[in-house]
């Protein structure tokens, strides 16, 4: 991949960064086996685009691999495709309005996004045959040699997007538009909820800079200020997602769930409202399954805890009591030993995960990615948040009871250094410990997280590119046409590319939203520092897709999905752990000072119920008031719902039923005199089976003769009171 320079100069000296060769999707299928069977897998790729109407294009990839480059052969047929999705969305609830019969007119009035385009164009490409698509389902089954499916990067977008974000300090409504019409809607709220959890901080950030000078650690009012904050954002934030839901035409597309190509089904039943089959599995075996993730939480809290306390015992003793040779460079080897074991151990955890979910085996790749995500929420809740934990909880209040257990280590490193004694010091709980830990979590590791991110992923491109090109050389590779080499090499370059995943950067900003929630009156400049980080990761996060990832598919959303309830779960926990620390260390620093007896446990309890009650009551108090507020998204859909019951009156009931009825009144029908009442008293008075209610009405026709009349009833019935 070329240099960040290199690859957004505007001097026009990368000419295939100008054009995709109107290519919508690049297909790569890896040559493995035999080549009568590769051959065979390549025949049956092409034909199954070439049936649901996408032309192709074949190129040699990599020394293992081709580029199946893929175009819908009609815009007319691409168009159609579109206008009965648009149908169906109005069919599920999610447009209120039917789209226009003239197919012509519904694309004026609503154009044909990017985002809508490559969206509809993947799915003709991996749905299953039985709706209409070629049922291509990379490295699964029959297609496990197609390797990847991905559009190619709008460079001049890019390029414009990453220079305008460089010189912003805020997003605008537009910024996230273009979002949504180039990635989707998916990728669009990551933005949206990442601007606005930056926004929110503002207050936060400036307030904690004062309390941290003025008010100082474990501050009550800084807490209550804090979790008043969190509750307000997360509430808000519901609001603000429906919001943009309705503006952006999305609003309840999670109903509209995409099959899963890996769901088992038992049976087939007729559903009881359409008389269709549908595919069943067992819900009772899919709950014994589910209950499954009681003893999977328990088993990596167990793990990941073991390690944890181990290494944290170390770093007490090497730290606290150790003051033998090489203490300087022994107080590092717990955070080696972490650093080495946690990543591995992670991935272990998360791929454990992933197959649990697999077992669950849900229908929909909605469903299943929502389980999934509750599973790896509880894996980085427990990475993130034990030490923490540990420091609070178990090492500043216990600390002196825990100690004498430690002498297991100096036994140790007497056996193992041949001494017979390791020299000691006496034991003091640090009360920096938990300060100096938060600074570490909301500063250093932002910043190894950054790298991580980004610097690392680009270097590691950079090196294996190398290798490659020492390793190509001697091989005899199929020849480019020139005028397409430049093309194709950055087609080739962006195949190696990683896939983004949104899940990634909502599952960093969620567990540094519960760094926030839960213990920042251990450091009240955490805002501040996680304030200035976010005006980077916005951009970081552009740049890692517009340069280290491949484009991502533009994949529809309403919400920011299973992430919004681990945010309310944070929020709601923060105000209870909160209210401990700071009943716990406000007033003294040192807390309990590792001493148990100086807690007073039902203070403690009650402090915390107390906490919980005052946040549920906020919670309501601010739901109720933002429910109050009105937004644009829902004065659009009010809009669009009076449209369509006005429309939907005329078309059934005739434009007479749309316009208000008017009054017979003197003044708008016929006008009525003396002498036509006594002439229509006369005939009805000669006509045989006059009713008694007929000749009631009869004595008095018309606003004037019953003003007249009344006047005088109300004249007479004060005569006779006076």
């Amino acid at each position: 991949m070329s240099s960040l320079r290199s690859l957004y100069a505007s001097n026009g000296d990368r000419p295939e960064l100008n054009t995709n060769m109107d290519v919508d999707y690049v297909i790569q299928y890896k040559l493995s086996g035999n080549q009568a069977e590769a051959e065979a897998g390549f025949i049956q790729l092409v034909e199954a685009l070439t049936k649901v109407g996408l032309a192709t294009e074949v190129r040699p990839g990599d020394e293992s691999s081709v580029l199946v480059f893929v175009k819908v052969a009609s815009e007319n047929y691409l168009t159609n495709h579109i206008y009965r999705e648009r149908v169906q969305d109005w069919l599920c609830g999610v447009r209120i309005t039917t789209p226009d019969k003239d197919v012509g007119k519904e694309f004026v009035s609503q154009s044909i996004s990017e985002a809508e385009r490559l969206r509809t164009i993947y799915l003709l490409i991996t749905k299953p045959k039985n709706e209409g698509g070629a049922g291509i389902t990379p490295k699964i089954g029959q297609w496990k040699d197609v390797t990847s499916i991905f559009p190619l990067h709008n460079h001049d977008f890019n390029r414009q997007w990453i220079k305008q974000w460089s010189t912003k300090y805020y997003l605008t409504e537009q910024d996230l538009n273009q979002i949504r019409d180039k990635f989707g809607e998916s990728v669009a709220f990551y933005f949206a909820f990442l601007q606005s959890y930056f926004a929110f901080l503002v207050f936060p950030a400036a307030f904690g800079a004062g309390a941290w000078l003025i008010l100082g650690r474990y501050s009550w009012f800084y807490a209550i200020i804090n979790s008043l904050w969190s509750i307000i954002f997360f509430e808000w934030w519901k609001k603000r997602e429906v919001d943009l839901a309705v503006q952006w035409g999305v609003r309840g597309v999670s109903r509209i769930q995409r099959p899963r190509p890996q769901f088992k089904w038992e049976y087939e039943a007729a559903d009881p409202v359409t008389g269709e089959a549908v595919k069943v599995y067992s819900p009772v075996k899919r709950l014994q399954t589910q209950l499954l993730q009681i003893p999977f939480a328990l088993s990596c809290s167990a793990i990941l805890g073991a390690i944890y306390v181990f290494c944290f015992s170390i770093e007490i003793f090497l730290s606290e009591i150790y003051d033998g040779p090489f203490k300087s460079y022994l107080t590092f080897t717990p955070t080696i030993i972490l650093t080495a074991a946690l990543p591995a151990l992670s991935t272990i955890l998360g791929n454990f995960a992933e197959k649990l979910t697999e077992i669950e085996n849900y229908k929909t790749i909605d469903t299943h990615q929502a389980a999934l995500v509750g599973k790896l929420f509880i894996i980085n809740f427990i990475t993130s948040y034990t030490p923490l934990f540990l420091s609070a909880f178990v090492y500043m209040p216990f600390g002196n009871l825990l100690v004498p257990y430690l002498d297991i280590f100096k036994v140790t490193a007497e056996k193992l250094s041949h001494e017979k004694s390791i020299t000691t010091q006496s034991f003091q709980v640090n009360p920096d410990r938990l300060r100096k830990q938060m600074i570490y979590f909301t500063v250093t590791a932002q910043v190894v997280n950054f790298a991580l991110e980004v610097v690392v992923p680009y270097v590691k491109r950079k090196a294996f590119q190398e290798v490659e090109k020492v390793q190509s050389k001697g091989k005899v590779l199929a020849k480019d046409v020139p005028e397409e080499h430049a093309f194709l090499e950055r087609v080739r370059n962006e195949a190696q590319l990683d896939v983004y995943d949104v899940t990634v950067d909502y599952r960093e900003m969620i567990v540094q939203f519960g760094y926030l929630s839960l213990f920042s009156a251990v450091w009240p400049l955490t805002p501040l520092c996680f304030f200035l980080n976010n005006w980077v990761e916005l951009r970081s996060d552009a740049m890692k897709i517009a340069v280290t990832s491949q484009r991502p598919i533009p994949w529809r959303a309403d919400s920011i999905g299973p992430w919004l309830n681990a945010l309310g779960f944070l929020s709601w926990f923060g105000s209870l752990v909160s209210s401990a620390i700071v009943y716990l260390f406000s007033g003294d620093v040192e807390g309990p000072g590792g001493d148990p007896s100086n807690i007073v446990v039902w203070g403690l309890l009650l402090s915390m119920l107390l906490s919980e009650h005052v946040y549920l009551a906020a919670q309501y108090a601010v739901r109720y008031a933002l429910s109050q507020m009105d937004s644009p998204g829902l004065q659009k859909e009010r809009a669009e719902r009076f449209s369509m019951r006005k429309q939907l009156l005329e078309e059934s009931l005739g434009l007479e039923a749309t316009e208000k009825p008017l009054p017979p009144t003197p003044q708008a029908g016929e006008k009525i005199t003396l002498e036509s009442l006594e002439d229509e008293a006369r005939k009805l008075s000669t006509q045989s089976g006059v009713t008694a209610e007929q000749q009631f009405w009869l004595r008095q026709q018309g606003m004037d003769e019953t003003i007249q009349i009344g006047r005088k009833l109300i004249s007479q019935t004060k005569v006779a009171k006076n």
